[in-house]
């Protein structure tokens, strides 16, 4: 069984900002874990600006600024491993932390640790969570999926694109794919105004003649082997769908960007107390679940508008861990 001091479960922006704070913070046998192949997590797909202002006071790209941090991160030597996904996280009799993971070089392995930094970001809301009729054709795709797909793999999602949920990643990749050639026929967002940003509305719709339908949602998707189009509908102040409101639109890909939920599978199974208001876990002042020696940050503890703000609170969460571990 390794020991180390602190365990970091997650290598993008809060994991990489919570590390490098605990060891300036004193504590030199801090490990990172990151099941992807690199460092940075979603930044890495995130090519657009808009990054950065807080944190190093300059405008940046996705893929800049967790350079940045992957750069600290490897100058003051802080130890990760990629590849490496966390099944399982006990606590054993001494208080200490069990961590299970695994990676392809060293198959199945505990880590012990005296505090661990829950750092694994957040997901988005899938299909089965939003309650659309219709059948299960190819095309339909989460926004950052085709974000993943465009920016990384050099792949289009699809030709004539309806994007349900007006969120900054739905608004950017309305922008992205327009862009790229695709047709994007509309955006829909189920409540009265936008989740987006004001820049995004303006900068991704607006300037590129995409129109916005507000209280308006997806109550069907027609296709077989392919989506062949959805049904737009109205709905009410209570967001149920407004009979005789409905209108077709010829579409061979939809994208859902209907909100993002902290990823918190291994929280739960840790049995942290849970947040319902924010999906992810009770925290006390000093970023500390009701596990002791367990703490959270990032979009995994309540998802932020800004990268910055996830930077800031996770430095918070490696001085806070580092403060438990030295008073231990």
């Amino acid at each position: 069984m390794k020991n180390v001091d602190i365990l970091i479960i997650g290598g993008g922006p809060a994991g990489l900002a919570a590390g490098l704070s605990a060891k300036r913070n004193g504590v030199e046998n801090v490990l990172i874990l990151e099941r992807d192949k690199c460092l940075g997590g979603i930044l890495n797909q995130c090519i657009h600006n808009g990054f950065g202002l807080h944190t190093f006071k300059e405008e940046l790209t996705g893929p800049e600024y967790a350079d940045r941090y992957v750069t600290m991160v490897n100058t003051e030597a802080v130890p990760y491993m990629l590849n490496t996904m966390v099944c399982d996280i006990s606590v054993a009799d001494d208080g200490d932390k069990i961590v299970t993971a695994m990676n392809k070089e060293n198959g199945m392995m505990k880590i012990k640790a005296s505090a661990v930094i829950l750092a694994m970001g957040c997901r988005e809301r899938p299909r089965g969570a939003l309650s659309i009729p219709g059948s299960r054709p190819a095309g339909i795709f989460s926004a950052g999926t085709a974000q993943y797909y465009v920016n990384m793999e050099g792949r289009m999602p699809g030709k004539k694109i309806v994007i349900l949920g007006s969120g900054d990643i739905g608004l950017i990749m309305a922008r992205r794919l327009k862009l790229e050639g695709a047709e994007v026929l509309c955006v829909a967002e189920i409540r009265p105004k936008s989740g987006g940003l004001k820049r995004h509305i303006v900068q991704c719709l607006e300037d590129f003649d995409i129109p916005l339908y507000l209280n308006t949602t997806v109550t069907c998707i027609h296709g077989k082997s392919r989506v062949e189009g959805v049904t737009l509908s109205q709905v009410d102040e209570n967001m149920n769908h407004i009979k005789g409101t409905e209108k077709f639109v010829e579409c061979d890909t939809l994208l859902l960007s209907c909100g993002l939920i902290p990823e918190n599978e291994l929280t739960t199974a840790a049995g942290a107390s849970m947040d319902p208001k924010t999906g992810g876990p009770v925290v006390d002042s000093t970023l500390q679940c009701s596990i002791p020696g367990l703490f959270a940050c990032g979009n995994v503890l309540h998802v932020h508008e800004l990268v910055d703000h996830v930077s800031a609170e996770a430095e918070r969460a490696g001085a806070f861990a580092a403060n438990y571990v030295k008073g231990r």
